[in-house]
């Protein structure tokens, strides 16, 4: 196995790495619902980060949540996952930067909110604000073709 040097998106990925405070708001109709959690982003490597966040669910049960991302140069794409305490399905990300370069959007499909067996495709979305600060949103693609946001959570480097 040929070793792989570090990219412009590897090292984009360790601006992630370090101790994070988060407010999040998972009911946008119902902005009063704001629950607080942690993350800790740490390095493997020069090319993976792994980042994981504790927070309270909705109902005050806690939950523990776990992201990795990297970037595969042969794919010209970032890849990842998340999983979370919640739920028995690990997701599975490809994404890239927009033009920018301060916008990650790491798409996944997975179960829809129906719950009648069906899959919907779904955006997680990291947008660097400055080394301090940092949102991660979350959108479904709906049958009109539109994409909802149905999640927000704001970070604050610690």
């Amino acid at each position: 196995m040929q070793t792989v040097e570090p990219q412009d998106e590897h090292r984009w990925l360790q601006q992630l790495v370090g101790n994070w405070a988060y407010e999040s708001n998972c009911s946008p109709d119902k902005p009063e619902e704001i629950f607080k959690g942690s993350e800790t982003v740490r390095s493997i490597g020069d090319l993976w980060i792994v980042g994981e966040s504790k927070s309270e669910l909705p109902d005050g049960n806690p939950a523990t949540m776990q992201i990795t991302l990297g970037f595969h140069p042969q794919k010209g794409r970032f890849v990842g996952t998340w999983l979370g305490s919640m739920m028995a399905m690990i997701w599975t990300y490809e994404g890239s930067l927009d033009d920018s370069g301060k916008i990650l959007t790491l798409e996944s499909e997975g179960p829809s909110f129906s719950g009648d067996g069906t899959t919907s495709k779904y955006r997680d979305i990291i947008e660097i604000g400055s080394p301090t600060e940092r949102l991660f949103y979350s959108k479904v693609l709906g049958a009109d073709g539109n994409w909802s946001e149905f999640m927000r959570a704001r970070y604050q480097r610690i």
